[in-house]
């Protein structure tokens, strides 16, 4: 495998920007960490032969220094107390964050000592921590920062509003500048896209993601889906209900979540594995309950299904609330919920839908004033939501 690489550098990573860095004379070890970067869609800069390419050091998103040794000659042994050749090559490098020593022998004591030399984040142990360095560095590549603030949103009964108030969240995050998903859960549903005017946009629905297992990349799903009013929509397509198996939710889920920003969930009221999947992910969930009491106590057994899963579960208390409806806080306290705030009627919304136009497109109108005011508060605090 060394003959394919020239200059302390692979030919064929040659400026590929996002891969990690491999600082490696072990050849089989350098064989499995290619293969690791394959199996993460990663394209790494290798030195092999010689010290790293200027500057790689402190760019690479990722940096795997082998620790293997080398004695005199040729054979393995500590060669004066320094350890690796890897390791030698990086003294006098500065100090950074995202370095791994990877080796192979779990009760080597040159190897803790070699971690401490260059500063080292995690000493890896192949084979057996493969598949955790496999996501390090596919979370590298894809840049990844912060998860997503994921807010789930679900109706105490039918016809609740809740894919209303699902899509005006994602239009009003995608408004303020932050990078939105909406996906639609609810494969019985009518179709956000639809409600959204984007049934027509070309793109992946959830169909073409059901065979969907492990890692998926989440550059590629947010540019693979439909987009409208500046943010992306996984929903369904026209034809037959396709079960959407739990791997494949947790695999799309997974990739939403790591694109940062804001993604929505329209949940459906029934739970199933892939629904359950959706909630394991969830940081907030927002339970919309017109003011009625059969409404009310609809909700309630929702929230019990839900509630086993999602624990921060709040309460939308939808008007109007007129004289003999029941009030907001009144509506949480039945259901024993926190309430996430009262969503006043908006006149003309129903018309406004027919026409076209998307939940929350009305900056100053109700529905977007109280979604503006949810995630003023739940997105300065990094993805949680304080109750």
């Amino acid at each position: 495998m060394a003959e394919n690489f020239t200059g302390g550098r692979s030919t064929a990573a040659a400026d590929v920007p996002g891969g990690p860095l491999i600082v490696t004379e072990d050849e089989a070890l350098l064989d499995d960490l290619l293969r690791l970067c394959a199996a993460a869609g990663a394209q790494p800069e290798v030195a092999f032969a010689g010290p790293p390419r200027a500057g790689s050091w402190e760019t690479a998103p990722l940096v795997l220094v082998g620790a293997e040794r080398r004695a005199p000659g040729g054979g393995h042994g500590r060669v004066g107390g320094v350890g690796s050749a890897g390791v030698r090559r990086l003294r006098g490098a500065g100090r950074r964050g995202g370095v791994l020593l990877i080796g192979r022998d779990l009760d080597d004591p040159d190897v803790w000592r070699q971690a401490v030399d260059i500063g080292a984040d995690h000493v890896i142990f192949l084979p057996d921590a493969e598949k955790w360095l496999v996501d390090r560095i596919a979370d590298a590549a894809e840049g990844v920062g912060v998860p997503a603030l994921t807010i789930g949103v679900v109706g105490g009964r039918g016809g609740a509003g809740a894919s209303t108030l699902a899509c005006a969240l994602a239009v009003t995050a995608a408004r303020s500048g932050r990078r939105t998903m909406l996906v639609d859960a609810d494969p019985l549903g009518g179709g956000l896209d639809v409600l959204l005017g984007a049934e027509r946009a070309a793109g992946l629905r959830w169909p073409d993601l059901a065979e969907s297992r492990g890692r998926v990349n989440s550059g590629a799903l947010e540019e693979s889906l439909p987009r409208t009013h500046a943010l992306s929509v996984l929903s369904w397509d026209r034809g037959d209900a396709v079960v959407i198996p739990p791997q494949a939710m947790r695999s799309v889920m997974g990739a939403a979540r790591r694109r940062g920003g804001v993604v929505v969930v329209d949940l459906p009221r029934r739970i199933d594995e892939a629904v359950t999947e959706a909630l394991t992910q969830i940081d907030v969930g927002l339970l919309v309950v017109p003011a009625e009491l059969r409404a009310v106590a609809a909700a309630g057994r929702v929230a019990s299904r839900i509630g086993m899963v999602l624990k921060d579960l709040r309460v939308v208390a939808r008007g109007p609330f007129g004289s003999g409806h029941l009030g907001d806080e009144a509506i949480a306290k039945l259901i024993g919920l926190p309430l996430a705030g009262e969503l006043p009627p908006e006149p003309g919304l129903p018309a406004a839908l027919e026409c076209g136009e998307a939940p929350g497109a009305d900056a100053r109108g109700p529905l977007a004033r109280f979604c503006s005011a949810f995630l003023a508060e739940a997105l300065p605090s990094g993805g949680s939501v304080a109750a």
